[in-house]
């Protein structure tokens, strides 16, 4: 049995409450005080490696369960596994994004379970919309912690809407 497939049996009102919960995690983690900003010079080593290697197992796991791209998984557990600030592990995490979406993608894809129009133009809108947000982190980056914020911020915002739904937000 397909992964994808396998995830459908599960109901979408619980998968929807498991992923919100896990964004209420991720966004709790991103507020979690550090000593320094970050060492922009990380270097994978044998220390950190154990560490990038679980991470990215799990961050590969729940992407797959969620049927998302992953980066809101990516970028904490690149900071916490290696001492890297953010706006580093931003750019980082967009190689595994990358990795990430395409494998969850095909999975969904062969499934039969993409609506290719709807994904072309949402994909536009997020090149758009990635090209604007480049600038932005680049400048919230030199604020110290200020990135960090409005990650956890725009999670947690996110997390209330899947919870509440969009009857209770508005």
């Amino acid at each position: 049995m397909r992964f994808a497939v396998l995830v459908d049996t599960i109901a979408l009102h619980v998968r929807v409450f498991l992923f919100a919960i896990l964004m209420m995690v991720v966004g709790v983690t991103m507020l979690m005080p550090r000593a320094c900003g970050g060492d922009a010079a990380v270097h994978l080593n044998w220390k950190n490696l154990p560490r990038l290697v679980a991470f990215g197992a799990l961050a590969g796991t729940l992407s797959g369960f969620f049927g998302i791209g992953g980066g809101f998984l990516i970028v904490p557990s690149l900071m916490l596994a290696t001492g890297m600030p953010i706006l580093n592990a931003v750019s980082s995490s967009l190689l595994g994004v990358t990795a990430f979406g395409a494998t969850t993608a095909l999975n969904y894809a062969v499934s039969g379970l993409v609506d290719w129009r709807l994904a072309v133009l949402f994909i536009g809108g997020g090149i758009v919309g990635g090209l604007a947000g480049v600038g932005t982190a680049r400048f919230l980056g030199r604020q110290r912690g200020a990135l960090n914020v409005l990650f956890a911020c725009v999670i947690f915002a996110v997390a209330a809407y899947m919870l509440l739904g969009p009857s209770q937000v508005t």
